[in-house]
């Protein structure tokens, strides 16, 4: 990695530099294009005169203002409250993928991983409550991410970084229930739309090409992207397909101490260090200290095919099919201070010979004796397959009734097959000391000897460790629809279906007998052999550190030793008694009924647009996990149903042509995360890190009573002002229960434990699933966008803005693990404050763009784990560039800049000591391309 330390430039500075340097090139012509005369016989001058002020009154609004346009169309046309993105948007936004692009409409936030959108949360509520559907039908797609990011899902969150955004021409968010949209949200339904053929006129050709470059990890990294699509037999059949290729390689790299503690038996501190009295005073100190450097190598390939026939006037038939596949590698890297996390009969020797404590009760500084110092790599390679193909068909039987019908399969596969972790260990230093004085989140470390000398390190059995953990995901969707409307009078139309959704979701993963048995080293072989280096390259942490150093190569590793054999020692499987939990399935079938009237009427002389209805769903599960029975795992199915009632009423009034006014009431529910469901539990042991991970396949789902009023002005055109108000009455909340302590207090055996390395009298943190009496949700969304028409002719017309901002708060009781009631806070995942901010100028050739999306402090763990009471991420500001010039109706330039501030992920724990746990970052991204249309 080279160190890139030149001196950048502001994104204004961008914008405002090559607006003017355009401005210099050529005269800059408005954005809007007149719709060519249609030809005419000669007539008079006057007639003339006549038919060139009609020409001149029809404005066909191209580019980002035209989809703008379109997507407020969208918005104004619905009777609920929606909000939409369509193609150019999508094109042209510099968003790596569809999370980013989601990120600018009103109350969605986002979570990075890897330095791009993977989750979204909307109006606070967050991915597992917010349901996707793909060309109509329910999708889900996991992925791997670093521990900090979230891991592995195996939950029902939606990961966008699957999909590169260019697959896809429309995004629509619905945020209000309405009966015929099925179930399963209580944020809100993401309705994702691939492109097909009858939504271009006839042929049409388009390819784009990008060359990416990321400042922290100066690799140059390529995108490419196609589409082509014809029509036949005068409009009536069509067939489209679309390829999206990226190939993007990043380093990430900062600090991490995985929490702080305090506990009476924490820290490894022996009895005579003069820490051990400090701590009954409340004095905190990391867990695990360290450095860490992660380098992610991803490949994501996107393939759409769609066709439509029109069979005759009445019948129109299709098929969408949809393939992704997200490849990656990823190594983690670290050097880390191990003994501060132990407790019980672990370590308790570690000597405290200086330090000092803040006002918040932080031992920010420390110099110590009988430190274990480790130095982790971990390699995985990781794989997310998902394929979808939906068959659909529309046909009138009447001019008053017609008929939906739609079926299909959705199914990810995610694949972990190598996850392996190698480490070196120097134990009983002297000196070691970290120092946060100078930066409470890049603190000086020192490790007290030369963590770059092979000599220095050990390779010791029973204390080092290799840890092989393959492990797979596989969500499938079967679903299969049918829906009539039949207009009973002008006016009045009356809708209904039934729905049937079969959803399946299966875990497994495979462990060592004992991660601590580790070969002795053949002759002739030393750690010079199986080492490398790796360090802090662009990360300034101040003199005096340890910032590079040794790591274990892991393929050397493998060619020494062999370790993907799955024989002898390095054999796995998936029937080590702490991986049990993780060994999973849930499966739930869903039979789903709706019936809604949608009405047009008139309230003396305002016209009224509404839905009333009512949904009736059923869900049957079945959960098999690992139980403990009689002290021994034994596989264990738990089937259960249940059933929901769901009316919905929307209603929207046009107290002007352009003014109009919307509200929604309704009845809604979420089904519990899929890790809740298993009737087992799960052991991990990783290193200082003890958790026990249960389940509760009983667990009642989330439901909540919602009301949305909503005010909207179209001023304009290409104009809203708008104000949204929401409130949600949450009645059950599933909440995960935290309590740290010995391990033999659980009443687990203690064969879970074996080949762990971790003893029964050993502090775990142990996480249940429970039902909570709820809270309340409440908040409002701003939204204004606006073209700059209004100001004197020339280029100042062509800018334009776009604003958003949402403010929610909540209030949910949180319970203890023996049910008692504990903190009343907001929900996991809530940002108070979000606003996202877009500056626009569109000429006839040249176009540019300025974003910023701004999300508040938002909390990830509550209660919060060893000792502190809440753990969160804090706020961030992303701001990303857009420039393009057109050299013809055909050939296109663009340049992007992405995280142009290298915004940091800096996660913490405490609401008052504000004690850093991640805080790392990715670099800023550009890229140079070109487009091209035929």
């Amino acid at each position: 990695m080279q160190s890139q330390r030149a001196a950048k430039k502001t994104p204004v500075t961008v914008l405002a530099g090559a607006i003017a340097l355009a401005l210099q090139i050529a005269p800059v012509a408005g954005h809007a294009q007149q719709a060519a005369p249609a030809p005419a016989a000669p007539q008079d001058a006057s007639a003339d005169a006549d038919a060139q002020a009609k020409d001149l009154e029809t404005v066909t609004v191209t580019g980002f203002r035209g989809s703008l346009e379109r997507a407020l169309d969208i918005k104004r046309s619905e009777t609920g409250v929606v909000d939409a993105i369509v193609a150019e948007d999508i094109a042209d936004f510099p968003d790596l993928n569809l999370a980013e692009s989601l990120q600018r409409i009103p109350g969605v936030s986002i979570a990075r991983d890897a330095g791009e959108g993977r989750q979204i949360s909307v109006r606070g509520l967050g991915p597992d409550f917010t349901r996707v559907r793909i060309n109509g039908m329910e999708a889900l797609t996991t992925t791997g991410g670093t521990d900090s990011s979230g891991g592995a899902n195996r939950g029902r969150g939606f990961d966008f970084n699957v999909f590169a955004s260019e697959l896809f021409n429309s995004l629509k968010v619905r945020k209000t229930a309405s009966a015929d949209v099925e179930e399963g949200s209580l944020g809100a339904t993401v309705d994702l739309q691939t492109a097909r053929p009858f939504d271009y006129d006839g042929f049409t050709f388009v390819a784009g090409g990008q060359l990416g470059y990321n400042d922290l990890s100066g690799d140059t990294d390529p995108r490419a992207s196609a589409l082509i699509s014809n029509t036949w037999a005068d409009g009536r059949f069509g067939a489209l397909l679309s390829v999206a290729y990226t190939d993007r390689r990043l380093v990430e790299e900062g600090h991490s101490t995985v929490r702080w503690d305090n506990g009476p038996s924490s820290g490894g501190f022996s009895a005579s260090s003069p820490f051990a009295a400090a701590r009954g005073a409340g004095v905190f100190h990391p867990r695990i200290p360290r450095y860490g450097v992660m380098e992610h190598d991803q490949q994501r390939l996107g393939v759409t095919a769609a066709l439509q026939w029109k069979v005759s006037d009445r019948t129109d038939v299709g098929l969408d099919l949809l393939y992704a596949k997200f490849d990656a590698t990823r190594s983690e890297n670290f050097i880390e201070a191990v003994s501060f996390s132990r407790t019980g009969t672990g370590k308790p020797q570690t000597v405290v010979l200086d330090g000092e404590v803040d006002a918040n009760g932080n031992l920010v500084y420390g110099r110590f004796n009988n430190v274990d110092v480790r130095s982790e790599a971990r390699y995985d390679e990781l794989t997310t397959k998902f394929t979808q193909f939906s068959l659909y068909g529309d046909h009138e039987l009447t001019e008053d009734f017609t008929l939906h019908v739609q079926a299909g399969r959705a199914k990810s596969e995610f694949e972990n097959p190598i996850q392996t972790t190698i480490t070196l260990d120097r134990q009983n230093v002297q000196g070691y000391s970290y120092d946060y004085r100078g930066n409470d989140r890049l603190p000086v470390i020192d490790n007290g000897f030369d963590v770059t000398d092979p000599s220095q390190w050990t390779f010791v059995n029973g204390v080092s460790e290799i840890r092989l953990r393959p492990q797979f995901a596989t969500n499938t969707y079967d679903t299969a629809q049918l829906d009539f409307a039949w207009r009973l009078a002008d006016g009045f139309k009356l809708k209904g279906g039934a729905q049937f959704k079969e959803y399946s979701f299966k875990s497994r993963e495979f462990r060592r007998a004992s991660e601590l048995a580790v070969p002795g080293l053949p002759a002739g072989t030393t750690l010079a052999d199986l080492t490398t280096r790796i360090g802090l390259e662009n990360t300034r942490v101040g003199g005096g550190n340890d910032s590079v150093w040794l790591i274990p190569d892991i393929d050397a590793f493998n060619r020494v030793f062999g370790l993907y054999g799955n024989t002898g020692t390095f054999a796995v499987s998936d029937k080590v008694a702490a991986v049990l939990g993780n060994n999973r399935s849930v499966t739930e079938r869903d039979h789903g009924f709706y019936l809604q009237a949608d009405f047009s009427t008139e309230l003396g002389s305002i016209p009224i647009n509404g839905n009333i209805g009512v949904r009736q769903v059923d869900t049957q599960q079945t959960s098999t996990g690992y139980a403990i029975v009689a002290g021994t795992p034994v596989q264990t199915t738990v089937q259960r149903t249940y059933d929901d009632t769901l009316p919905s009423l929307n209603l929207v009034a046009d107290l002007t042509p352009d003014f109009l006014v919307r509200f929604g009431a309704a009845k809604v529910m979420s089904r519990p995360g899929l890790g809740n469901l298993t009737p087992g539990v799960t052991v991990n042991v990783s290193g200082g890190a003890r958790t026990v991970n249960g389940g509760n396949p009983l667990l009642e789902p989330f439901r909540a009573k919602t009301y949305d009023l909503s005010l909207e002005w179209y001023f304009a055109d290409e104009a809203l002002l708008g104000l949204g108000l929401f409130y949600k009455d949450i009645d059950t909340f599933v909440q995960t229960s935290r309590e740290t302590r010995p391990y033999n207090t659980s009443g687990l055996p203690d064969s879970l434990l074996a080949g762990t390395g971790a003893q029964p009298t050993d502090d775990f943190q142990f996480n249940i699933p429970v039902n909570t009496p709820g809270g309340s949700l409440q908040g409002f969304e701003l939204s204004y966008q606006q073209p700059f028409t209004f100001l004197p002719e020339g280029f100042w017309q062509d800018f334009g803005v776009q604003l958003n901002y949402t403010y929610v708060d909540s209030k949910i009781q949180y319970v203890t693990s023996t049910g008692a009631a504990s903190l009343k806070t907001d929900l996991v995942g809530l940002s108070k404050n979000a606003y996202n901010a877009t500056l626009y100028y569109e000429g006839e050739r040249f176009g540019a763009r300025v974003s910023a999306s701004y999300r508040d402090d938002y909390l990830t763990t509550v209660p919060g784990r060893n000792n502190n009471d809440v753990e969160g991420t804090k706020a961030t500001t992303t701001i990303d560039m857009s420039a393009s010039w057109k050299l013809n109706d055909r050939i296109e330039l663009t340049l992007e800049g992405l995280n142009l501030t290298d915004e940091y992920n800096d996660q913490w724990v405490d609401s008052i000591g504000d004690r850093a746990s991640v805080y790392h970052h990715t670099g800023r991204q550009y890229f140079l391309g070109i487009r091209y249309k035929l």
